[in-house]
């Protein structure tokens, strides 16, 4: 209980924060230990003068990473990044990336891009970075889109495929789009059952089923796996809610006839107006 509370702190950040103004990588960025990683962050204001990063991992407050001034020299170095060596900043005008190299399993977490400007600070969405490790081998998520109408069912699967770790696993779903934040849980309770050609067979499978869907459910949703330590991403399953063709031709007509109706009642009202004018003239 005390980790699921952690991760919606986490995962819930993202929401709150957001700015138009700042642009960065979202969603999960899968690595692996000895990696090289560039997390992207783009911005279009003029007025910021300040551009940083922050981390935040499991369990921990927000870290500030870097932090400059707009007409400070390239050459200047924020202290936290002279005394983390394998972390650089990439910056230019519109450009503020994150670089970090031999990546470690320490470095999970999720990095938002931020800009200052009149005393206001600005985040980006926030990305979380998973870096595998040797204890959890793969994690496989299936399908890898679905395009449902409104108020239909769909069910995503969680394959989680166990390392030289034997120890108890938790496993939750997040979701990334309009309302982010942990949707379920699971205990350490597997279902060993088939799966799809293609993936291995005889697998620990989790199921996430939504039913009655809406606009508001599409998204990208992500399994993950917090075992040994760490916390494993899967890639994500990308639901999109749709109309069918007869849904936008109903919808298509009544706007038709609205706008009919709504030109009948204009030239009504107009020739009310007229025969008035000229009643009053005579």
């Amino acid at each position: 209980m005390h980790l699921y509370m952690i991760i919606c702190e986490v995962f819930h950040l993202s929401a709150g924060i957001q700015s138009a103004a700042v642009k960065q990588d979202t969603g999960v960025v899968s690595a692996s230990i000895g990696d090289n990683v560039i997390l992207h962050c783009f911005y279009t204001t003029q007025v910021a003068m300040h551009f940083s990063w922050y981390r935040q991992t499991l369990g921990s407050g927000p870290e500030l990473l870097s932090n400059f001034y707009k007409y400070d020299e390239p050459s200047k170095v924020f202290q936290w990044l002279e005394n983390n060596p394998r972390f650089s900043v990439q910056r230019k005008e519109g450009m503020n990336h994150l670089n970090i190299s031999d990546v470690r399993l320490s470095d999970s977490a999720t990095y938002f891009c931020g800009s200052t400007h009149s005393n206001m600070a600005e985040f980006g969405d926030g990305v979380f970075l998973s870096v595998k490790g040797a204890n959890l081998k793969e994690i496989v998520q299936w399908p890898a889109s679905e395009t449902i109408q409104p108020g239909g069912t769909v069910t995503f699967n969680c394959t989680v495929h166990s390392g030289t770790c034997d120890g108890e696993h938790s496993v939750y779903w997040f979701r990334h789009g309009s309302r982010q934040g942990v949707l379920q849980t699971h205990g350490d309770q597997c279902k060993h059952v088939s799966t799809p050609p293609g993936y291995p067979s005889q697998s620990c499978v989790y199921h996430l089923q939504k039913v009655n869907l809406s606009f508001s459910d599409a998204g990208t949703y992500h399994c993950a796996v917090a075992s040994c330590g760490e916390v494993l991403f899967g890639n994500g399953s990308e639901l999109l809610v749709k109309d069918d063709g007869k849904d936008q031709m109903a919808q298509m007509t009544t706007l038709v006839w609205l706008s009919i109706v709504r030109t009948v009642i204009l030239l009504f009202l107009v020739s009310i107006c007229l025969l008035v004018y000229i009643g009053k003239s005579w």
